[in-house]
């Protein structure tokens, strides 16, 4: 009898481990699959263009996995294209972010790809990209690594002019925009920040909640890419003064940045606000930065639809002032 015991609990605890060794095996295949799932066909608005494509995907990694969307406008024909890729703000999602900046309609115009990461629930329960997270802060880790694999992915599988990679954000999304396009100045060429914060500005997050309130100032280098900034002065969530610095950051990163010529322009949208535009150049013609300060506009995306959150439209338009900040980058 005791022979058959012993029998049993071996044959139970081999058992067990098989069990255990399959699970493990099972998961590492799942994160695997993950890594290179292929887009689906998503449902298209009914504002669609004839022959563009919204289309979902997602992509994974040690960190974690994302899904995505991805607009490609009807004038692509198989010819290489620039890439934009848009971050949204808390709450938000790509189909709420893409339809208040109307940023597909500016992809149009301008023959550009634009990929819109999704921050998941399970990440962070306001679907907040976690700028202000010490771990995504490093490159090779979290958030940043997921959102450079996304990018990389697209550029895999589509003709990307690899000079032409640009990455904006609305809020949250403006943070890790900056935080991206530090970590991987090798990837992208320019950043796009509306209401955002400068690099390493946070720790986390009683830090995040001070900056954002008050305004930070980061001793850190951001990487030295143009930026084009975009912040409303009666902004209440996230104080103007971070603007301030995500150009004043900018400025100090870039070997030549001293030497930049500053400019200012004064405007007014008709029916709207008006605002100050600081543009900072080089002896060449090079851009190193743009400032607009949306005079009496709060915390939203400048110039967007009422078809998406957080979007005011008697501001100038953020999305085709940046589309044009971009294409001067390298030209």
């Amino acid at each position: 009898m005791r022979i058959r015991h012993s029998f049993l609990s071996q044959l139970r605890r081999t058992t067990q481990d098989i069990y255990n060794r399959t699970m493990r095996l099972s998961d590492a295949a799942l994160r695997l699959a993950t890594i290179d799932f292929p887009p689906e066909p998503a449902q298209l608005p009914a504002s669609m263009p004839p022959g563009a494509r919204f289309v979902e995907g997602r992509f994974g990694n040690r960190a974690g996995g994302r899904r995505y969307k991805l607009y490609i406008p009807s004038t692509w024909r198989g010819q290489p294209m620039p890439l934009l890729v848009m971050l949204h703000g808390c709450t938000q999602d790509p189909d709420d972010f893409a339809a208040g900046t109307q940023m597909n309609t500016v992809a149009e115009e301008r023959q550009c790809f634009v990929v819109y990461p999704a921050q998941s629930r399970n990440a962070n329960n306001s679907r907040c990209w976690n700028w202000f997270s010490a771990l995504d802060q490093e490159r090779g880790q979290g958030e940043p690594s997921i959102i450079a694999g996304i990018t990389r992915q697209v550029m895999r599988r589509f003709p990307v002019q690899q000079e032409q990679v640009f990455i904006a954000g609305l809020s949250a999304g403006g943070a890790m925009a900056v935080v991206v396009g530090t970590l991987y100045p090798d990837l992208f060429a320019a950043v796009g920040v509306h209401s955002g914060l400068p690099f390493a500005s946070a720790r986390d997050l009683p830090s995040a909640l001070s900056a954002m309130k008050r305004g930070a100032a980061s001793e850190a280098n951001s990487g030295g890419l143009p930026v084009i900034v975009f912040h409303g002065d009666q902004d209440t969530t996230v104080h103007p003064l971070n603007g301030e610095e995500v150009i004043a950051q900018g400025l100090r990163s870039h070997p030549r940045g001293s030497s930049a010529q500053p400019s200012t322009i004064a405007g007014r949208v008709p029916d709207g606000y008006e605002y100050t535009r600081v543009k900072h150049w080089l002896e060449d013609g090079s851009p190193l930065g743009e400032h607009w300060i949306i005079h009496g506009a709060g915390h939203a995306w400048s110039g967007g639809s009422a078809a998406g959150s957080y979007t005011d439209g008697k501001g100038p338009d953020a999305s085709r002032e940046m589309m044009r900040f971009f294409s001067t980058v390298g030209a």
